[in-house]
């Protein structure tokens, strides 16, 4: 079975959803793994057919988020696929896909997403058309030709859009970070005449669009916006946590970061490719040819490595480009200068690098199934000057999956609220080995783990007795660095905030000798005078 012939009928059953009931399979990434292991079962592959792929991919197609998708995916070289037999999926798995078929946003809920076994909500179609771009080797489209195709105005060439970039060094400097502003060549820079398809049909033209009129201001609304199940066991519905979310929610973010690193695993690796389900079954489980670092759990942190912040911004602008000679009546497009789209692409990478690729994975309360907070919360009054360290001691082993992590978050608010009688689990956060961090009460309510200075600063734990031993790296880099950064820019923690450890206010053995001894090594550790 290839895979791509395999991923093509599913791209097929996404861009023309055939009506039919709604499935009654839950909303899990096991059941996209599930249709597509059943393809490679049942699908024949025949020879090259370059047009019946184009017709499928292009078939009522008509949302301008797509026609990068079909202008680069379709204009790729000549490959193999498959005659299209959509009855090759189960009933259940044909209204599944359906289901799945458009990522969108509406009435505060979001469509086309599902949940991931690392506990992440991830938008199903950026995915999927990162996997076949990857297929396809994806490269670069080269802009010159593809103008040759399309409604191009000879006064506006590529040359004289290249010309954009120096007269906007001046102009954002300020605004963007160091590395950002490095997207602002000299004047010796050559001129763009390239896109990378991979970013392009992933990221780079909805996180650009997002941006096109906010990017003055420092986060546009609803940017990476996440949101909560109807139930974990068998979800349905995804409500968004603010309603005017965009469509750049945390689900997308997450589903075309995930295409776009598997993308780029599949261009990588010789024909054949490993069959799709495999592959995802591996991302979404243990990691990718077995390597634990390669998965989901750490695709932010996968995803820096992928394309610098410089590459990003220029990809980014070079996709509103395209996409605005092939959509000239695109509401958000008409009438926009070369400058006012590299402006949007800069602050668009600016964000996305810093409050996402630079911020930790927070699972909200309602990922690990909270019970509701008892009484009325006291509001913080940010920032804070203080962060102070601890762990959990029980639970005694890290845990190192969404599922145990869940369930050690809700033993910690059950022993909190009806054994010490709390108003709800103490710590601010909670960090597991499994990459995540988990929200207990947060940024703004004042918690209950640092007994006199609860108001003062974030008690942030890490699971797990490391009275003789350490978390992992990946956690403990959490808390020394991404997690700080990240409230600082948010206005949530002081930059000259102070780091304890829990029992240098508190009599008690917290954090642990071993995890204590390295506290003070930690550049914001401070030492307390008693």
């Amino acid at each position: 079975m290839k895979a791509q012939g395999v991923l093509w009928i599913v791209l097929g059953l996404l861009l023309w959803p055939e009506p039919g009931t709604a499935s009654s399979l839950p909303l899990v990434m096991d059941s996209i793994i599930q249709a597509l292991a059943e393809l490679e079962q049942k699908v024949l592959v025949t020879g090259a057919n370059v047009t019946a792929s184009a017709r499928i991919l292009s078939a009522k197609n008509s949302s301008p988020h797509n026609s990068l998708h079909q202008h680069l995916l379709l204009k790729a070289p000549s490959h193999d696929t498959i005659e299209p037999d959509l009855q090759s999926l189960s009933p259940e798995l044909q209204a599944l896909i359906s289901e799945v078929a458009q990522h969108d946003v509406h009435d505060g809920q979001e469509h086309g997403v599902v949940l991931a076994p690392d506990g992440s909500t991830v938008a199903v179609k950026p995915l999927l058309v990162g996997l076949e771009a990857g297929l396809q080797g994806y490269g670069v489209a080269n802009l010159s030709s593809d103008c040759l195709t399309i409604p191009c105005d000879p006064g506006d060439t590529l040359t004289n859009i290249g010309a954009t970039w120096p007269r906007l060094m001046d102009a954002f400097s300020n605004a963007s970070s160091p590395d950002v502003g490095a997207t602002l060549p000299n004047d010796k820079a050559k001129t763009p005449t390239t896109v990378d398809r991979l970013l392009a049909i992933t990221l780079a033209g909805d996180l650009g669009l997002t941006f096109l009129h906010g990017s003055q201001i420092r986060s546009p609304p609803g940017l990476g916006t996440e949101g909560c199940w109807d139930q974990l066991s068998a979800p349905r519905v995804f409500t968004l946590l603010d309603p005017k979310a965009s469509r750049v929610t945390m689900a997308f973010l997450n589903g075309a970061l995930d295409g776009a690193l598997l993308g780029d695993q599949l261009s990588r690796i010789p024909r054949p490719h490993p069959p799709l389900s495999h592959l995802l079954r591996e991302y979404y489980g243990g990691g990718v040819n077995g390597d634990p670092a390669f998965r989901s759990n750490f695709r932010r942190q996968n995803g820096a490595a992928l394309t610098s912040a410089s590459t990003l911004a220029q990809q980014l602008w070079e996709a509103l480009v395209l996409l605005q000679k092939l959509e000239p009546g695109h509401l958000q497009l008409q009438s926009m200068s070369q400058e006012q789209l590299a402006q949007a692409a800069t602050f668009a990478t600016k964000e996305f690098t810093e409050a996402f690729l630079g911020c930790p994975a927070i699972h909200p309360r309602c990922r690990w199934g909270a019970a509701p907070y008892r009484g009325h919360p006291t509001p913080l009054q940010l920032p804070l000057g203080f962060l102070y360290v601890h762990h959990t001691y029980v639970p005694a082993p890290p845990c190192t999956t969404f599922q145990s992590c869940a369930a050690n978050m809700r033993s910690m608010q059950h022993f909190h609220q009806d054994v010490r009688h709390w108003n709800d689990i103490g710590y601010s956060f909670v960090i597991g080995s499994d990459g995540y961090v988990y929200q207990g009460r947060g940024w703004y309510w004042v918690g209950a783990h640092t007994r006199g200075y609860n108001s003062r600063g974030f008690g942030v734990a890490f699971v797990g007795n490391y009275t003789g031993s350490l978390p992992s790296e990946a956690a403990l880099n959490t808390v020394r660095d991404v997690l700080p950064s990240c409230a600082i820019r948010a206005g949530l923690l002081g930059p000259d905030y102070k780091l304890l450890g829990h029992r240098q206010l508190v009599h008690t053995d917290c954090p642990g000798n071993a995890l204590f001894n390295l506290l003070r090594t930690w550049p914001h550790f401070t030492v307390v005078e008693n």
